[in-house]
């Protein structure tokens, strides 16, 4: 499996693909087939492992940022 987290006995290998292109940001997707039984625990495992190994590879989460100027009347 080319995935480094337990995998359930059986279920394929997850699928990365590119979801679309966004103003800042390049989307994927990963999608996995596993029984319902095991569906909530691969979740957060992928999860868990996407958050923590991307950044490890120099890959950045950006995050929505708001710039606020004030000024002063005079």
């Amino acid at each position: 499996t080319c995935c480094p987290c337990p995998w359930p006995p059986g279920a394929a290998d997850p699928v990365v693909v590119l979801s679309r292109l966004g103003d800042s940001a390049v989307v994927f997707s990963v999608r996995a087939w596993v029984k319902t039984e095991d569906y909530w625990d691969v979740f957060f495992k992928l999860n868990d492992l996407i958050y923590t190994e991307l950044p490890k590879a120099g890959i950045q989460f950006p995050f929505p940022q708001l710039d606020v100027h004030v000024h002063k009347e005079s």
